[in-house]
């Protein structure tokens, strides 16, 4: 949908009023999120008053809203009644599912497997799939972010996972919450998951499969236990996979049905007898398989981003990188694929050829983990854990195609025999050499622009206003100030952000803001979205996490990342953006170069001086002020079309205060100095807003921003150093600083440097450590010592006989020379 004709539509809808008494009507079957000529099928219809007058009926609103991309969730449609006990339910337009009414009334649709996350558009037909008028969205979940409740659960899962292994046997059991199912008694299936094919091809294909049932006709009691036997030869070559338990009334491995799966994890425990009899053999020889064909794959490692330096870096980079929820040192750093890290982090983005991964590990120090140092290190993933788009494909889909190359293969050579470094060898840390972090820019308070260079400002205009833009992606980042509101119902001569909107290419667009009555709200596409079931969301060209103190986080496909926090009644706000944005942005954060002088930039190419006066600067941000043309911001109420889209872009008739006086007889003067000390952001605020707590928002978020900047300054690596052959090396940290000790084992001596610092220039000093032999330092001191006097004996005779020449040959000459007398005769032998 094209936002530049939203507001325009809006005219015309608004100037043809006089159409509604006409009788003429449009409807929303099959035009759900359409703009019509007399009337809207729009979400943002219900609080204009202008929707179809079936707009309920046809554009379906759901519970729940979202669900493991497995399928099996039961979809309840809330706000339609059907006159029929059977319906169809249609997904992207091809997936086909039974659904049902119920002795209420009320409609359901079954989602379906999928190879994907996301927003899946959804239809509902009433006449046997003939025709689908009514419309919706389903959002496709990673099936590791589903909520544990809605999963079976494997009771001690690592015993699962190790059935079979030295010591491991006995019972397996399995949980589930028995309501989710509406059965007496379920079925307990096994599937596996496969990808065929020739690898990076257009015939490579992935695949669930249905492989047999565990168990039949069990009771719907929420727990089952049993021993495990192994599987049929048939089966037991399918060593990753998954359990569905679903309603004994449905056949077996039948598609698209009401079902509970477990966790995706190595089918262990049903493996054949060949590993039951000699598991480490039998993992070695897969860990040796695994290694040839990764031999034979395209080498993804030279296209994936390299790793921050820095721990404080890693959680910094929020536009490239996010928490690995399988080492998260907010959750207690329980890394048990990395014992040792406090913190892992992935790239958000799947790398552009081979749709690879990177994850980047790191110790209580700070300092990056590396495999080459240690098993708990950083390791690549071929296939990214969160999959990539267009999906559907190998290496492609989201969590599956990652175990397939990069867990369960973990679990041949490392967890189910020791043979680690055939996995490390093909899974080497990324170091940080050739790393660079994002420059950062913000806007606070009243609101305080702190610029992508360095400089800051305070611009207090009312309007929409262009905060970033870049003709390198089309990146958009569009920010509304409005007058502060305070609860004494009085109004200051102050703004600050309310609502902040963004997009990049064609992506979804993006808005949070403030409501009227002041709670945070996020727009997908003018929707608010709910964060009730997924705090995060895989959406077009960008995902979106919300955190539970309400930090909104938009990570763009380019890498620049938007921080949006709600303050006190102003939003706070930084924007994120990679090295390759510089030279390519303008707006109020100006011009990204490493170059101050430039900032106050105009449309024009104009600029005007980094000393200029608050009101030069109230009209250089005017000059910023977006069009209703190329605005992204949703204008669902009165109040925002009366004063934003139908009024000024920047209000000129508002004049804010430029110089707070502050008077030492002021009251609330002692206090600000109590809540701000030296901060002059806060003060700022304080005085023009009257509020110790907007002012103490302002101070925080100014060290916020401080801290940000600290944490992502540039740091030198003079990259991995090995140990010496027959040494040691006492050190793993390869930074600026940094010193690497080296010691020889028994029998050995150094040669080379003992211990080498990371200089300045990148480079490690001094020469690189050997150890050898003190036997064969003895024969190389003896041979030196031979060699040394044997040298010094040709060099003395040498030196004898050019003597003993060259004195025959003067004496030869003295007598050539026809001297007169004795006495020049020896004068002239003593010049000689």
């Amino acid at each position: 949908m094209k936002f530049v004709g939203v507001g325009v539509s809006f005219f015309i809808l608004f100037s043809l009023s006089a159409l509604w008494n006409t009788g003429a009507q449009d409807s929303c079957s099959q035009q759900c999120g359409e703009l019509l000529g007399t009337c809207s099928c729009q979400v943002t219809c219900q609080s204009l008053g202008i929707c179809c007058p079936d707009y309920n009926e046809f554009c379906l609103q759901i519970s729940p809203y979202s669900g493991s991309l497995m399928g099996g969730k039961d979809i309840l449609i809330e706000n339609t009644a059907f006159n029929t006990s059977m319906i169809t339910c249609r997904f992207k337009k091809i997936i086909k599912t039974n659904g049902f009414v119920d002795k209420d009334g009320k409609a359901h649709c079954i989602s379906p497997l999928l190879y994907e996350t996301g927003f899946i558009p959804f239809e509902v037909s009433t006449d046997d799939g003939q025709t689908f008028p009514y419309s919706g969205t389903w959002l496709s979940v990673h099936h590791s972010k589903v909520p544990d409740e809605e999963k079976c659960t494997l009771v001690n899962e690592t015993k699962w996972q190790y059935y079979g292994t030295s010591n491991i046997d006995g019972n397996l059991t399995l949980t589930w919450t028995h309501q989710a199912l509406t059965a007496t008694h379920i079925n307990i299936e096994v599937w596996g998951y496969q990808e065929t094919g020739d690898s990076y091809s257009e015939n490579w294909f992935a695949k669930w499969e249905y492989l047999y049932t565990l168990a039949r006709e069990t009771p719907n009691s929420g727990t089952f236990s049993f021993i495990p036997v192994p599987a049929k030869a048939t089966y037991s070559t399918w060593d990753f996979g998954i359990l569905r338990i679903t309603p004994s009334t449905y056949s077996d491995g039948q598609s698209n049905i009401p079902s509970v799966w477990s966790s995706a994890h190595a089918l262990a425990w049903h493996l054949g007898e060949d590993f039951r009899n000699d598991p480490i053999t039998w993992a070695t020889a897969k860990c040796v398989e695994w290694d040839r064909k990764e031999e034979k794959l395209p080498n993804f490692l030279e296209e994936i981003i390299d790793c921050p330096c820095t721990l404080s870096q890693a959680r910094a980079d929020t536009g490239r990188f996010h928490t690995d929820y399988g080492c998260d040192i907010e959750k207690g750093s329980v890394c048990t694929y990395h014992p040792g890290a406090v913190h892992c982090v992935r790239a958000i983005q799947a790398s552009p050829v081979y749709a690879a991964g990177q994850q980047c590990c790191y110790d209580s120090t700070g300092a990056q983990i590396l495999t080459q140092d240690s098993t708990s290190g950083s390791t690549p993933d071929r296939g990214h854990d969160w999959g990539s788009p267009p999906f559907m494909k190998p290496p492609r889909i989201p969590g599956f195609s990652h175990w397939l190359y990069d867990v369960i293969s973990f679990y041949y050579c490392c967890l189910w025999s020791d043979n680690c470094h055939f996995y490390m060898k093909n899974r080497p840390s990324s170091d940080c050499r050739t790393y660079h972090p994002p420059q950062a820019a913000s806007a606070f308070g009243d609101p305080h622009f702190f610029t992508f260079d360095g400089l800051n400002f305070t611009f207090k205009g009312q309007g929409e206003y262009t905060l970033v833009e870049s003709d390198l992606t089309s990146l958009r980042v569009q920010g509304r100030t409005q007058q502060a509101h305070f609860p004494n119902g009085t109004e200051a001569q102050v703004t600050g952000l309310s609502a902040v909107a963004m997009q990049e290419n064609n992506s979804d667009v993006i808005e949070v803001r403030y409501s009227e009555d002041l709670n945070l709200e996020v727009l997908l596409n003018q929707k608010v979205v709910n964060f009730s079931e997924q705090s995060w969301m895989d959406l077009k060209g960008l995902f979106l996490h919300s955190t539970s103190d309400q930090k909104i986080t938009v990570m763009f496909s380019s890498g620049s990342g938007v921080e949006i926090r709600g303050s006190g009644g102003f939003l706070t706000l930084t924007v994120l953006l990679p090295d390759k944005f510089m030279n390519h942005t303008q707006g109020l954060f100006g011009v990204m170069n490493g170059n101050t002088e430039d900032e106050y930039t105009f449309k024009n190419k104009t600029t005007i001086s980094v000393h200029a006066s608050p009101q030069q600067l109230f009209e250089f941000g005017a000059n910023w002020a977006v069009e209703n043309g190329t605005s992204l911001f949703t204008y669902d109420t009165e109040f925002l079309l009366n004063n934003f889209f139908y009024g000024e872009k920047h209000n000129t008739s508002f004049l804010p205060v430029f110089f707070p006086y502050e008077d030492p007889a002021d009251p609330l003067v002692k206090e600000m100095v109590l809540v701000c000390d030296s901060d002059p952001f806060c003060r700022f605020d304080v005085l023009t807003t009257r509020s110790l707590q907007v002012g103490n928002f302002t101070r925080l978020s100014h060290q916020n921003h401080k801290q940000l900047v600290e944490n992502l300054k540039p740091v030198i690596s003079c990259g991995w150093l090995d140990h010496p052959t027959n040494g040691r090396k006492n050190g793993t940290n390869y930074l600026l600083g940094s010193t690497i000790h080296f010691t020889c084992n028994q029998g050995y001596e150094l040669t080379g440097s003992k211990e080498i610092i990371c200089q300045v220039t990148g480079a490690w000093s001094g020469d690189i450590p050997n150890c050898i032999l003190r036997t064969d330092i003895k024969q190389v001191i003896l041979l030196g010592c031979v060699f040394g006097i044997v040298g010094l004996a040709v060099l003395a005779r040498l030196t004898f006989l050019c003597r003993k020449e060259r004195h025959e040959g003067n004496k030869k000459l003295v007598s050539e020379v026809p001297v007169t007398s004795q006495q020049e005769r020896t004068k002239f032998q003593r010049s000689f």
